[in-house]
């Protein structure tokens, strides 16, 4: 039985998940159009491929008539992640919140139905020693955490009979992706340990984290599509695997075994901020039949060869073609970016 057609707008599509669910949707015969200004246009790993529609627009700046037609969004694009949100916060809040609002507000003007939200666990911040639920008390530490709940809190106020929006919760994210990004923790090990055979952790690696592979963020994704809206209306779903929640310095271990000639070094005396431990039990309830495809011995080997197959070097692996926050401060250093969105300017695609 072929599926009903749907029309899906992703904004951030080029972005490190971006790149990868638009390749899985339209795989699936999905129409996607694409919303992304494009600023890592040099920083691609690999091939990525263009949805029919693709519009070079700014989040901040978007009407309705961009979302005509349009069966489901799903809000991809913001800045990044911790360090690059601390560099303008007011840039961060610009995009991450008014922005991400700004996007829903004329995506239900438009008529679009449903509205799928890129937060993250990171929501959870100083989380407690067992695993957390959807339901758990949520520690936001930083401000890239506390916009994510902030959107997922305002979105809640839009939600109604015709505006269905979902909360994806994403685990910390890693593997390859034709927009690598070498800046979050497994990528970043890898990285440093197929480039220069050590790993120079910042803290004591203690903190737990929910490890998921990008692929498996977006075909995650995918199969949420195809369930009802009702199913999943205005719910926070942790997007996360089951047994695959590490401590920092596991992820280290795991590294160095699959590299030769590599070891890591960690700084004993300094704890982490945020510590999560994640349950997917909602997930799994949701898609039942759902198999993941990547545990994180798997992925860690995928994404070292990759390195070693493009040449990957520790200047490179150091660069702003990979560090969001490196790309960022460059383009704030350059007048591209603008805090009171003056100028045709990125939401930093995740």
């Amino acid at each position: 039985m072929r599926e009903p057609r749907v029309k899906v707008l992703i904004t951030g599509h080029r972005g490190y998940i971006g790149s990868v669910l638009t390749q899985v949707l339209l795989n699936r015969g999905i129409e996607v159009i694409g919303l992304d200004a494009d600023l890592y246009s040099d920083c691609a790993f690999g091939r990525v491929r263009e949805p029919g529609t693709s519009l070079a627009i700014d989040i901040r700046h978007v009407e309705s008539h961009h979302f005509g037609g349009v069966d489901v969004v799903i809000h991809l694009a913001g800045i990044a992640d911790d360090a690059s949100g601390d560099l303008d916060p007011q840039l961060t809040e610009d995009i991450n919140l008014a922005g991400t609002m700004r996007v829903a507000e004329m995506a239900k003007a438009a008529g679009v139905g449903r509205f799928f939200f890129a937060s993250s666990c990171s929501v959870y911040g100083k989380g407690a020693q067992e695993l957390l639920t959807e339901k758990s008390l949520v520690n936001p530490v930083s401000k890239y955490d506390q916009f994510k709940l902030s959107c997922e809190q305002g979105l809640a106020k839009l939600a109604d009979e015709n505006f269905s929006p979902v909360y994806l919760r994403l685990g910390t994210v890693y593997g390859v992706s034709p927009k690598l990004r070498l800046d979050t923790v497994v990528n970043d090990f890898v990285g440093a340990a197929t480039t220069t055979g050590r790993i120079a952790m910042k803290t004591a690696g203690l903190a737990w984290r929910p490890f998921i592979h990008v692929e498996d963020v977006a075909r995650t994704i995918s199969a949420l599509l195809s369930l009802s809206p009702q199913r999943v209306h205005n719910r926070a779903i942790n997007i996360v695997q089951r047994h695959e929640n590490y401590r920092v310095a596991q992820v280290a271990d795991a590294v160095t075994d699959a590299i030769p000639n590599s070891q890591w070094t960690g700084a004993f005396d300094i704890a982490d901020l945020k510590s999560y431990s994640v349950s997917g039990q909602q997930l799994a309830h949701l898609l039942p039949g759902f198999r993941f495809n990547w545990k994180l011995e798997d992925g860690i080997r995928q994404l070292a060869a990759a390195l070693q197959g493009a040449g990957v070097t520790s200047s490179e692996w150091r660069s702003d073609r990979y560090r969001r926050v490196m790309r960022l401060r460059s383009l704030l250093e350059r007048g591209a970016l603008d805090g009171r969105a003056q100028h045709n300017t990125h939401a930093l695609c995740i």
